[in-house]
């Protein structure tokens, strides 16, 4: 695959917990809405196993920002699609953020 153009990375967990919590049809609404929304020029995906964040899950992370998001959702994964097109942060439920000094939670 060529990534040439492509500017964000979305790594979708697909572990053991995030796969019993919903994952699959996650990866699938996400992809589906990539090519519905004629992204996949821009947006890569991959499916990973565990990402160690069992107990927030499903987990989807955004590269390059470094956004890890919590209890994602096919609805939500929408969303996030949608943000990523139209260049507008989406920012809940953010689990971690990417600063100069490293992630940072985002739990409050």
């Amino acid at each position: 695959m060529d990534l040439h153009g492509v500017g964000h990375h979305l790594l979708l967990c697909n572990g053991k917990s995030c796969i019993r919590n919903g994952a699959e049809a996650i990866t699938e609404a996400i992809r589906r809405d990539i090519h519905d929304q004629s992204l996949t020029d821009t947006i890569h995906t991959t499916k990973t196993l565990c990402n160690g964040q069992c107990k927030y899950g499903p987990i989807v992370v955004l590269y390059p920002l470094g956004y890890w998001y919590r209890g994602m959702t096919p609805t939500l994964g929408k969303a996030l699609v949608k943000s990523i097109g139209v260049q507008r942060p989406y920012k809940q439920p953010l689990l971690y953020s990417y600063a100069r000094k490293g992630f940072q939670s985002e739990l409050f």
